[in-house]
Parts: C-alpha cells; sequence; structure tokens
C-alpha cells in the first residue's frame, strides 16, 4: 500500500540540544526529511557560545512514522534530544470547549436581573407561554451532541469517555462553523430505549439534537424514534452529513463526465449508517441503478443475514465488490482500507468517478489510479476533493433553529446538497475542485438558506 501522507494529526515539536557550531542543525534536518517527515517550524529557545536549543515541529504519517523519525534524530551523534511533545495530545489537555456567560455581572443590579430575584419573572413568563423558551433562553441556539461511544469515528465501539474527545471537537465545528453553541453528552447506555428517554428527558434544553458515532442497526431506530416524539430536528450526522456532502460533490463530478443521475450505475461499499444514508438520498436525486456490498459482497436477495435497512438494496445477481465494480460508472466508499485494487478501477465504465471516503486511510490510495480515474475523491484533508460532513452539520441546524424548524427532510437534504454543489462555479469546475473547501465563508450561510426554504415549503417551520 502506498505511504500515507503526513498531516498535522500526527504532528510532533522535538526538542533538542546541539553544539552551537555550522552543520549541526543541517544534520537534524536531514534525518529528518529522509525519513519523510515533514517539517514546519523551527524555533531557537536558547543560545550560548557552546549550544544551541531549538525546537522542530514535524509532521508524521502515523504513530509509527513519528517514533522512527524521533529515534533517528536521538541516534544523531553530538545531538540531545531534550523533550518530544505530541502537539495533538497537547492541544487536547483539558479539553477542548468551556462555558462563558455571555453579559457580565458588574454589580449587584446585574445580579439581581440574571439570577434570583428578577429571573423569577422570566421562568413566569415561560411557563405561562411556552414558547418564549426560544427568545428567553438558550435553547433557540443550542444542540446536543448525543452519543452512546458504539461506533467512535472508524476505530469501533470505544465507550462514552473515549467518544468525548470527538464530541468536544464536534461541539467546536458546530461554533466555528455555523455560530451554534453545542455540548456533548456522552451517554453510559447502548440500549437504543434509554437513549431514546434520556435524549427526550434533557430535550428540554436544547433547539436540536445531533446525533453522533452511534452503531447500525440501532442508530436508525434511535433516530426514528426520536424524531416521531420530539419537536426539534434530530439529525444523525454519520447518515444525513457524509450522505448531503456526498451528493453535493456527486453533483459536480457528473457534471465534468457529462453523466446523469439516472444512467449511472453507483456501487456503494459499506452498508452500515452512512452507506444506507447515501443510497437513500441518491435514489431521492434520481439514481435508478444502486449496489450496496458489505463485507461480504453485494447485497443480494438470496442472502439470509440482511437487516431490514439491507434489504431495501438487495438485489436478485450476488457477487463480491469485484463483480460490483465491473462496468460501474461510480464507486463510493464508506467502509475500510485497502479493499479496492487498480485491476478493480481499471475494470470501471470510461471516465470512471471514485470516492474513496474510509478514513484515515481509503479504500485505495489516489496515486495508485490518478490515471485511471476521471474524478478521485476522499475524505482526507491531504487530498483534493475532501468529502467532509462539516460542509453540511452547521448550516442544517443553522437554518433549522433560526426557522424552529419541528423536523428535519428530505427535501431539506437534496436542498442542502444543491446549495453546497452550486458553491463551486462551473469557470473553477475542474477534477481536483468539484466541492468547496471547509473553510469557505459561505457554505453555512448558503446551506441555512436553503434549508429554512425548504422547511417552509415542507410546512415544518415554525416562524
Amino acid at each position: 500500500m502506498t505511504d500515507l501522507t503526513p498531516n498535522s494529526s500526527f504532528s510532533l515539536t522535538i526538542r533538542f540540544q546541539v553544539p552551537n557550531r555550522p552543520g549541526m542543525l543541517a544534520s537534524v534536518t536531514k534525518a529528518i526529511s529522509t525519513l519523510g517527515g515533514s517539517m514546519g517550524q523551527i524555533d531557537l529557545i536558547e543560545q550560548t557560545r557552546q549550544i544551541s536549543v531549538r525546537d522542530i515541529t514535524v509532521d508524521a504519517a502515523s504513530t509509527e512514522h513519528a517514533e522512527t523519525i524521533v529515534e533517528a534524530v536521538k541516534a544523531l551523534p553530538e545531538i540531545k534530544v531534550l523533550n518530544v511533545y505530541d502537539r495533538t495530545f497537547n492541544l487536547h489537555r483539558g479539553g477542548k470547549i468551556s462555558i462563558q456567560s455571555r453579559i457580565p455581572l458588574r454589580g449587584q443590579a446585574d445580579l439581581a436581573m440574571a439570577y434570583t430575584p428578577g429571573v423569577g419573572r422570566i421562568s413566569t413568563a415561560i411557563a405561562q407561554n411556552p414558547d418564549e423558551v426560544y427568545n428567553l433562553t438558550i435553547k433557540q441556539n443550542t444542540v446536543a451532541i448525543v452519543t452512546d461511544g458504539s461506533a467512535v469515528l472508524g476505530l469501533g465501539n470505544l465507550g462514552p469517555a473515549a467518544a468525548l474527545p470527538v464530541m468536544e471537537g464536534k461541539a467546536m465545528l458546530f461554533k466555528e462553523f455555523g455560530g451554534l453553541d453545542a455540548f456533548p453528552i456522552c451517554l453510559a447506555t447502548q440500549d437504543p430505549d434509554g437513549i431514546v428517554e434520556t435524549v427526550k428527558n434533557i430535550a428540554p434544553v436544547f433547539g436540536g439534537v445531533n446525533l453522533e458515532d452511534i452503531a447500525a442497526p440501532r442508530c436508525f431506530e434511535i433516530e426514528a424514534r426520536l424524531q416521531q416524539e420530539l419537536n426539534i430536528p434530530v439529525f444523525h450526522d454519520d447518515q444525513h452529513g457524509t450522505a448531503i456532502v456526498t451528493l453535493a460533490a456527486l453533483f459536480n463530478a457528473l457534471k465534468l463526465v457529462n453523466k446523469s443521475m439516472a444512467e449511472v450505475k453507483i456501487v456503494i461499499n459499506g452498508a452500515g449508517a452512512a452507506g444506507v444514508a447515501i443510497a437513500r438520498l441518491l435514489r431521492k436525486a434520481g439514481a435508478e441503478f444502486i449496489c450496496l456490498c458489505d463485507s461480504r459482497g453485494i447485497l443480494a436477495t438470496n442472502r439470509t443475514d440482511l437487516t431490514e435497512q439491507k434489504r431495501e438494496f438487495a438485489v436478485e445477481q450476488g457477487g463480491s465488490l469485484a463483480d460490483a465494480m465491473q462496468g460501474s460508472d461510480i464507486f463510493l466508499g464508506v467502509s475500510v482500507p485497502g479493499v479496492v485494487t487498480p485491476e478493480m478501477v481499471r475494470s470501471m465504465a470510461k471516465d470512471p468517478i471514485v470516492f474513496a471516503m474510509a478514513n484515515p486511510i481509503p479504500e485505495i490510495q489516489p496515486e495508485l489510479v490518478a490515471e485511471e480515474v476521471a474524478v478521485m475523491a476522499t475524505g482526507r484533508s491531504d487530498y483534493p476533493n475532501q468529502i467532509n460532513n462539516v460542509l453540511a452539520f452547521p448550516g442544517i441546524f443553522r437554518g433549522a433553529l433560526d426557522c424552529r424548524a419541528s423536523t428535519l427532510t428530505t427535501s431539506m437534504y437534496l436542498e442542502a446538497a444543491h446549495a453546497i454543489a452550486s458553491l463551486v462555479k462551473p469557470s473553477d469546475l475542474n477534477r481536483e475542485h468539484i466541492i468547496p473547501s471547509v473553510f469557505d465563508e459561505r457554505v453555512a450561510t448558503a446551506v441555512s438558506a436553503a434549508v429554512q426554504r425548504s422547511a417552509r415549503e415542507d410546512g415544518v417551520a415554525g416562524d
């Protein structure tokens, strides 16, 4: 398998001491670059006539790669490694989010209004008119990020405590890209009944619920029940966020190859939450030929191991993933690393589109098929065309909360996908630019507007 590109998720700062004479720093940088480390900033910490102490920032491709680089520096003659800082771990120390008061308390008068006795008037007003909770509390701008830790990233069932750093990160993205206050709720139960009841019990505080990293198939049940029993938007991002951004990218990729959604044969590998949601949304967008595969191959009607959700997409003819990809126009991977070979890509139809979205290692490394595909996308930030849910969920919730939507609809998802795709101008559209950057400030605003418009058309807006 092709080596992964060094990236900042495996970033180190190495503090080292060298004799203060020419060529010593060069020996360190040569050792790092020889092993494929990507060097960043170099800072001088201390210098005397005899020695220099410096910090050098290095991006690696994996934990093992980082350790190899550090050992190589330690092995250099006359070089003394004083400390090694894992920049990712350091960033997380103490947590990544905090709560701050929106208004200052400058004196007794402020205190009397913000808390007792003045706050009693506010409580009474809400009791008399429950809708006032949206005007007089944080509810109108606050999202609960709920997980049971059963499907954390691509790492598996790590439990609620290990899921907390991910949920903190999600809260940061809500704030940064949507201006929304979000709070992680990591539950010490993986029982659907327990999760549903807990979320219902805490719902009065929140304007919306973002379900995250809950394993299939119970994620489908939990979302469906909460959507039915709550009057606030409930959104399982692993399903719909992935589906929205995938569809947006696919709209633009199809323009490049001059093919229509209705005519292309689409293969999706991975039949969990994301794969099923992508397939459902593609159907709503007009796709007619979808073949869904899991670890045992094509979802065929003669298989007895299919869940209810998988049976939705069962076809007559079974076979392997390689069989499914023969003659296909599009491959969408939300599965595991390395399951696609160059030969499988070469068996696809002319101008194939490949979205290998497994993270952090895609189903096939882009370098292996760069000349074989018309368009390539991954879930990684160090390749073009990153399929990243942050393009969807901040704007989805921004729009839903701003129009007081009671639920989210498929029409909102479709309109959100169109809004994201539309931000890539025809003059800018090319095989390495089919989706806007996650830092494009227009994205959340465009998605929010599309969601609000669709909510009003669907009759679920409350404003």
